[in-house]
């Protein structure tokens, strides 16, 4: 019997392909090589397979948690030691893939990738059981990316891809309206969200009276804005913002009040009012300054004037008078001799300049004279040298005769 040869062509890009070149004799079937696929006429599997059917794209917010799915099934011919490698793939072919988690020899390694460490954790104690499936806890936007998950049982090698993207929910939107709200302006109502993922979107609607934006409005579903042109009184009323991504959204409340232009000519002639009032004010005051001034000014003037009709004081003039008399009783001491200096001596001073109480004292009250020691005789002072000194007589307070 002729030997038959069978060759079983094997596309190897093909993802359902994991195994078999067979060859036939006439003593039977003799594995050539250990290259498990899938016989797509038969559809029996023949090797290592993933079975899992989840989506391909997941789209998650941050702080969130998410599942990545890969659940797989053994053929007979995978006798080989199981290894699970979990990888996020580099976005730039010239980069290196980054291992996140990895399970092999029965156990799991989780330390590997120090970006998502203590985050990424198996979903089963037991990954050997046919769940490769893992946990991405607290993500961050920095998860987004490609994760592969290969699984490895010789001589079968099955992989899954999944893209993650991690966005960041919108922040609480702040909203506002553009300059002044006028009738017949243009009013621009704006609300703006500091975080959030892109896209972002925006909507603006009217939660008061007839809940309907005026006709006139304007929306930029991603700029946040709402123009209200020619805007009129009936264009009051609360409004909402709404912000909101894939993941999430948060609103907020502006309530706006369209008011009537102003009355300019009132303005105006209010301003001419006020700016008259403070001139007169300023006015006044720079009179109450000058008068002020100038009245100072007059009392000190009066107060440096002497008037003609008051005489001086008389004991002022006695005083004078006193000390002219004691200066012409000293110039003719200067003529006495040391002899008669004694009986000088014992007449009464009026070289003493009398106190305030002795002159204001009444004439009745003077003080009488000391008493004058005994005269010496004529003849015996002419024989000691004296000579003769004629004393100005005086009155009671003093002043020469």
């Amino acid at each position: 019997m002729d030997k038959e040869e069978q060759f079983v062509n094997i596309d190897l890009n093909d993802d359902n392909i994991c195994s078999v070149c067979k060859l036939e004799t006439d003593t039977g079937t003799m594995s050539f090589c250990h290259v498990c696929f899938e016989l797509s006429i038969e559809g029996v599997a023949h090797c290592l397979e993933i079975t899992s059917q989840g989506p391909t794209s997941i789209e998650k917010a941050s702080s969130e948690s998410v599942k990545l799915d890969c659940q797989f099934s053994l053929a007979p011919e995978d006798s080989g030691p199981l290894d699970i490698e979990w990888s996020l793939l580099a976005s730039d072919n010239q980069k290196e893939d980054k291992v996140v988690i990895l399970y092999s020899g029965d156990r799991a390694y989780e330390d590997y990738y120090p970006a998502v460490k203590g985050r990424a954790h198996f979903n089963s104690a037991d990954p050997k059981n046919g769940d490769a499936s893992i946990n991405l806890t607290g993500l961050k936007s920095s998860d987004t990316g490609t994760y592969q998950c290969k699984v490895k049982k010789a001589p079968g090698i099955r992989s899954r891809k999944m893209l993650l993207t991690v966005m960041v929910r919108p922040s609480k939107p702040r909203c506002s309206a553009d300059g002044p709200t006028l009738e017949g302006t243009d009013v621009v109502l704006r609300c703006t969200s500091s975080e959030g993922t892109n896209p972002l979107q925006y909507t603006w609607e009217k939660t008061s009276d007839n809940k309907l934006l005026p006709a006139s409005a304007v929306l930029d579903p991603v700029g946040g804005t709402m123009n209200v042109r020619n805007a009129s009184t009936s264009s009051s009323g609360t409004y909402r913002c709404t912000a909101k991504n894939h993941v999430g959204m948060e609103e907020c409340i502006l309530q706006l009040g369209i008011t009537p232009p102003p009355n300019t000519a009132g303005i105006i002639a209010g301003a001419i009012i006020a700016v008259l009032l403070a001139l007169i004010i300023i006015a006044i005051i720079l009179f109450c300054c000058c008068r002020a001034r100038n009245r100072k000014k007059y009392e000190k003037e009066i107060s440096y004037e002497i008037r003609e009709d008051v005489p001086p004081p008389k004991s002022r003039v006695s005083t004078a008078r006193s000390f002219t008399s004691v200066g012409s009783q000293r110039s003719s001491l200067g003529s006495m001799s040391p002899s008669n200096l004694h009986e000088y001596a014992l007449k009464p001073q009026y070289d003493k300049i009398p106190s305030v109480e002795e002159y204001e004292r009444p004439p009745s009250h003077a003080p009488l004279p000391p008493p004058v020691a005994s005269k010496m005789a004529g003849p015996n002072l002419s024989r000691m040298g004296a000579i003769a000194v004629m004393i100005p007589a005086q009155n009671r307070d003093g002043s020469i005769v």
